[in-house]
């Protein structure tokens, strides 16, 4: 018997058919998928430098701003 096709007649509690009687418990199924492994890990690097980047830009334009209302700037 082998752990993916087990023989129907050999497992407790299946009726004819394949089903299970109400209230019973189906036997335990073997998953097919491939074997564990956690997802990669994202890194911060892109959303600093977004946010860097975006600072940046606003302390130049509030320096521009107060430049121009100082009359720094024609």
């Amino acid at each position: 018997m082998s752990g993916q096709n087990p023989d129907p007649t050999e497992v407790a509690g299946l009726e004819k058919g394949g089903g299970v009687a109400p209230g019973d418990t189906p036997p335990v199924s073997t998953s097919a998928g491939g074997p564990n492994h956690e997802p990669p890990q994202r890194t911060r690097t892109p959303a600093v430098v977004f946010l860097t980047v975006v600072g940046i830009i606003v302390v130049l334009v509030a320096l521009g701003l107060i430049g121009r209302i100082a009359g720094f700037f024609g």
